[in-house]
């Protein structure tokens, strides 16, 4: 097995096993532990020392981890997001219909919304139950198809494949199971968290896509998966601080919850948790306020997020003079109001550091005629300046349900991060 379709399959592997953001962190704390970092809690004092590697969590969704060389300038940050967009399961879901039960469901961030349609879905997320007097949290994931979003016939409706504007509240209900019990999904989550329903309290519960991750292609140089952007992005850079041998710099991952609906909570990119946490380290390294600001201006950070390929039916979607290909590496991404946050000073650094490592990039910009989507890095940049490069690589089916990337690009990434990182 060469080392590109190696790493797309440990790339994969975390995916299958990482169905919500809480799962994402979960499964990263585990990797982390066991090489060495040793776990913070924000509510509890930050004793850190030089020459060891933390890391602490916000909300189960996001998590920030560092290693601290033993002397340092600044940080060297790279940052991505845990969540992609799917549906979120309202509370008491359940809605009789005809001798069916059909759960009552919201969109979570902007989604491509008929892939969803005859897929075999699940559910995983968190529950918070009740036992022994104390409210405690558990992951939740029922690992097999428990749901489907099915299509109405083409007989009843004719005019199907000539587009429709879908309703959300009616014609992407899940059907969940045949029965006329009211409570039916509410007993089932209780009985799957070993509960009772008055210990069930509450539930972070979103679908996901139960279609196995697949390399494929005459060379095996595409992939397709759920959750590709960002997990890619996400997974690649946990991995790669593991591996990096920081020297000069502190090496920084930031992981943030809730980028697909504007990052503005707790534990997204607009809050303070990244601001928090690096003003936390160097208090606890008895670093003086004056020396802070030096150290974050000596700072640099890469806002990793993925960008679209040329289509190969819609090239005419892509800038005519830019057209970033599946594989073909690292993508520099760039726009003139600010979406993204390189410039030339930042791109200019990234680009030496690519040149000199062997690291394939290439450009993205977005058609002039097409709005783009939004990212991390002009945002978390709003709560604690440094300066900054966005990046990803180039994926189609952005969000899908089932996307689709490059088995070479995975490995560009780790490279680049563990470089990167490596300062």
């Amino acid at each position: 097995m060469n080392q590109n379709i190696k790493d797309t399959q440990n790339l994969l592997d975390f995916i299958s096993k990482s169905p919500s953001p809480f799962h994402v962190v979960a499964n990263m704390k585990k990797e982390l532990l066991a090489n060495g970092f040793i776990q913070l809690k924000e509510n509890e004092k930050f004793n850190i020392e030089k020459g060891k590697k933390y890391f602490v969590e916000r909300n189960s969704s996001s998590l920030i981890a560092f290693s601290i060389p033993q002397s340092f300038k600044g940080f060297s940050i790279v940052s991505a997001h845990t969540d992609s967009p799917t549906f979120k399961i309202k509370p008491n879901p359940e809605i009789l219909a005809n001798g069916y039960i059909k759960l009552n469901i919201e969109k979570y961030g902007g989604m491509l919304l008929s892939p969803w349609f005859d897929r075999p879905l699940s559910v995983a997320g968190r529950v918070f139950v009740l036992k022994d007097g104390e409210v405690k949290e558990q992951l939740f994931d029922i690992p097999k198809p428990l749901l489907s979003i099915v299509n109405l016939a083409i007989h009843q409706n004719r005019t199907a494949n000539d587009g429709i504007k879908y309703s959300v509240q009616k014609e992407l209900l899940p059907l969940f199971a045949q029965s006329s019990d009211k409570k039916a999904f509410s007993s089932f989550i209780a009985k799957q968290a070993n509960c009772t329903e008055d210990e069930l309290l509450d539930y972070d519960l979103f679908l996901y896509n139960r279609c196995e991750p697949v390399i494929w292609g005459l060379d095996d140089e595409f992939f397709s998966s759920p959750k590709i952007d960002d997990l890619q992005c996400s997974y690649s850079a946990f991995k790669s601080l593991i591996e990096a041998e920081p020297k000069e710099k502190i090496a920084m991952v930031s992981l943030f919850d809730n980028e697909e609906v504007g990052s503005g909570t707790r534990q997204g990119a607009l809050s303070d948790f990244l601001s928090t946490t690096i003003n936390r380290v160097m208090c606890s390294l008895n670093i003086s306020e004056e020396e802070r600001y030096s150290q974050i201006a000596s700072s640099f950070m890469v806002s990793a997020d993925n960008g679209h390929a040329v289509h190969p039916n819609y090239a005419d979607k892509s800038d005519v003079t830019n057209l970033p290909v599946i594989n073909g590496g690292i993508l520099l991404k760039y726009s003139a109001n600010q979406k993204y946050t390189t410039d030339a000073s930042t791109g200019a650094f990234l680009k030496a550091l690519m040149k000199k490592n062997d690291i394939p990039y290439q450009v993205f910009v977005n058609n002039s005629d097409q709005l783009g989507g939004s990212t991390l890095g002009n945002l978390s940049i709003q709560k604690i300046s440094i300066p900054t490069c966005d990046v990803g690589v180039a994926q189609l089916a952005m969000h899908s349900p089932y996307e689709c990337g490059g088995t070479k690009d995975t490995t560009a990434l780790l490279k680049l991060f563990t470089t990167f990182l490596s300062l």
